[in-house]
């Protein structure tokens, strides 16, 4: 029984873990020189959604594999090439180097009639083999392709200035002395704003949509730490929506007194932006806040409320759109532009394909991606059974159905999962499945 895992980051190093564990034959495929995913691509000088002063949002204690913590002469967050690092040292730790193959390029996975996957894959020789697997798990991650906005300021051609997508930002060296406009205050936005400041002689923030920004700490505890405690998990949703909507009232103020505009939803009904720089940084007027940009010409930036200011540069933070282009067409992205899968994993209708950290937790994804791994590598041994199709889809629908009552769409926010919940629901679903598979269902 051979499995492909695609991708050797975070998420590729769980899953080739978990199967090494339970003596899974495997081989791992990896289109970059080593291990590490975005940590490792900034010190190597590759472009992708890293940029060099890229650092954990989450704490180190939860951050790092179970079985392997992280080194405590590494910081709360560590930047990219610890983390890299880690990783790195990870993989030699649990054996796994041989069982991955470097600058490997996956070309296509596809399904055959008796339901296994042909994987073509090309390595840095252009040598390009065609191998049979039992199960393919995808682990490539989802910053793969720069979304951009649909439809550029009028007068965008006329600019003449650079206009960049963060997935080709990476220093803010690189714009000393320049005006620069950076365009959305999601994690990568507030990042690469703070870090533009340091070089720039003038640094302006267009924010679309009010977000909620959260420090990385409250009360001096890192906020994934809090959101892991007892005392925390114990309570409501609700009473967790209070509690933090009031410590961040205390901690920081309403937005709107830094000139960005009040978020129109309440927290956790959209993604939480986290910084320690942004707030403090518009405070010492290092950025500047300004609205959508209403249109360009020549360096001219006018923006929605009026004011227009000169720019040299202009880079957006837009996100990214999830692509696979060795899988067959759509999946796991179906009709409504949300990600179709069964547990955040499997899709229904294609047997023996997983994904793994194909989501977005509020707080760090590690311990979810190994549970995944785990169950996955159940699935794999036929300790644990799927449901049918038709059951899984009931599933895929009932969870959408509740993500657009929370978050009002089931686009991107298809990926959104709360840590301790979907820690239970997958312990949960392979123990029910297993006792499935044990009655011959």
């Amino acid at each position: 029984m051979r499995v492909c895992v695609i991708g050797a980051g975070l998420s590729g190093l769980a899953a080739a873990h978990a199967l090494a564990g339970r003596g899974v034959d495997f081989v791992c495929l990896e289109r970059a020189a080593d291990v590490g995913g975005i940590w490792r691509q900034p010190g190597a000088g590759e472009r992708g959604p890293g940029y060099e002063s890229l650092h954990l949002n989450t704490a180190k204690q939860l951050t790092g594999y179970a079985d392997f913590p992280m080194p405590d002469d590494v910081p709360l967050y560590p930047g990219h090439r610890e983390v890299a690092a880690y990783l790195r040292s990870f993989a030699e730790w649990a054996g796994l180097l041989s069982r991955i193959e470097l600058r490997t390029e996956v070309r296509t996975a596809r399904q055959g009639a008796d339901g296994r996957w042909t994987v073509t894959s090309r390595d840095a020789r252009g040598v390009v083999r065609r191998r049979r697997f039992d199960h393919v798990i995808v682990a490539s991650g989802y910053h793969s392709e720069p979304a951009l906005p649909e439809q550029l300021p009028q007068g965008a051609d006329s600019f003449a200035g650079t206009i960049l997508h963060s997935m080709d930002y990476r220093d803010g060296s690189d714009f000393a002395g320049q005006r620069v406009v950076v365009v959305g205050m999601g994690p990568s936005g507030v990042d690469i704003a703070a870090d533009v400041s340091r070089y720039a002689e003038r640094t302006l923030l267009s924010v679309r949509r009010g977000l909620h920004v959260c420090p990385k700490q409250l009360f001096g505890i890192s906020v994934d730490l809090i959101a892991d405690a007892p005392w925390f998990t114990r309570m409501s949703f609700e009473e967790q929506r209070r509690y933090v909507e009031q410590a961040l009232l205390v901690a920081r103020g309403r937005l709107s007194d830094y000139g960005l505009p009040e978020p129109d939803h309440p927290i956790f009904s959209s993604a939480v932006t986290l910084s320690d720089e942004i707030l403090s940084l518009i405070r010492h007027g290092s950025v500047t806040p300004k609205p959508v940009i209403a249109s360009l010409d020549g360096n001219t930036v006018s923006f929605a409320d009026g004011t227009s200011a000169e720019a040299d540069a202009i880079v957006y933070c837009t996100g990214f759109r999830t692509t696979y282009p060795y899988l067959p067409s759509g999946g796991p992205i179906g009709a409504r532009g949300a990600v179709e899968l069964y547990k955040r994993v499997v899709p229904a209708d294609r047997r023996g394909l997983y994904f793994l950290g194909l989501i977005r937790p509020l707080g760090s994804i590690t311990r979810l991606v190994e549970e995944q791994a785990r169950w996955v590598a159940r699935v794999v041994l036929g300790e644990t059974a799927l449901p049918p199709a038709d059951v899984m889809r009931e599933e895929i629908d009932a969870y959408l159905t509740d993500i657009e009552a929370r978050y009002g769409n089931t686009g991107s926010a298809s990926i959104q999962v709360d840590v301790a919940p979907y820690l239970r629901e997958l312990r949960e679903e392979y123990e029910s499945r297993e006792v499935y598979a044990l009655q011959g269902a």
